[in-house]
């Protein structure tokens, strides 16, 4: 039953979707106590006035030992009052004792001030622990939270990418506004998925010196014969013959491929100057 708009009880029944479901949504306090301890009685309505002051920019939720004793015990709760915060399944911080306000008010700033950043760094922490489905499932609900948010939109693409959902990653670059797809880490990663994806297109039905079928080429050579000369002798092609095709994505391979080679590289020299010699 709500205590307050901001306030739950938890059961047996309810905890592991007030407390673990809810913080996939946002912050959750997790208020472990019983009614036996005195100090339990005492931090139990500061914290509901805590709540109400935030206006509920977190959720309490309050835990009583005396009936959720597997699940104390499984969150690491060995006294009362303890008060865990909680993001995306993961435990953040844990206070002990009935602490100060200010101290509450000091974590809970802390943590509030950057709780986008904060869960886009916790979905990390999943894909490193081996959990990279449910780090995938945090990001693209941060990604819908925050559209403008282009480090999350990388993020994610690479996630993608890694699983082998090259796909889904490229339509989500794609559909980035332009000044974002021109940031470096994300042109770099934008090309190399358009390549994939070029890779995996048959040319029936294509000309020779047709755009897209130049750059299954270029991808071909790239990605399964290890021929970066002749990709990249491909790519000059396309930028020569069809440099609009694709939002340019000849020109757009060509220095993707130079910054991977570095400047000095002979086939970077050769090449760089023979894309300057198109616009000369």
């Amino acid at each position: 039953m709500a205590l307050t708009p901001y306030v739950f009880d938890a059961t047996p029944d309810n905890f592991d979707a007030l407390v673990m479901g809810n913080s996939r949504r946002g912050l959750v306090l997790a208020n472990f106590w019983t009614a036996k301890a005195g100090p339990c009685l005492i931090l139990m309505p500061r914290l509901i006035q805590l709540a109400a002051d935030y206006g509920g920019r977190f959720l309490l939720v309050m835990a009583n030992t005396d009936d959720l004793g597997r699940q104390s015990r499984a969150l690491g709760v060995t006294s009362v009052p303890t008060v865990k915060f909680l993001l995306n399944g993961e435990v953040l911080h844990t206070i002990h004792g009935a602490e100060s306000d200010a101290t509450f008010r000091a974590v809970l700033d802390r943590y509030l001030a950057g709780d986008r950043d904060l869960a886009r760094q916790t979905a990390l922490a999943l894909h490193q622990a081996g959990r990279t489905d449910e780090a995938i499932e945090a990001l693209a609900r941060l990604a819908v939270d925050e559209p403008a948010n282009f480090d999350v939109a990388l993020d994610l693409a690479k996630l993608l990418t890694s699983t082998g959902r090259t796909g889904e990653a490229l339509a989500l670059l794609g559909s980035l506004p332009p000044e974002a797809r021109r940031g470096e880490a994300i042109a770099s990663l934008l090309v190399h998925l358009e390549l994939i994806e070029a890779s995996k297109q048959a040319n029936e039905g294509l000309t020779a010196d047709e755009p897209a079928a130049r750059l299954a080429r270029a991808a071909h050579a790239l990605m399964d014969d290890d021929d970066l000369e002749g990709a990249l002798q491909e790519l000059l092609e396309l930028t020569r013959d069809a440099p609009a095709f694709r939002d340019g994505i000849g020109r757009r391979a060509l220095l993707a491929l130079f910054g991977l080679l570095g400047a000095e590289h002979p086939l970077t020299r050769r090449y760089r100057s023979a894309l300057a010699a198109l616009h000369a």
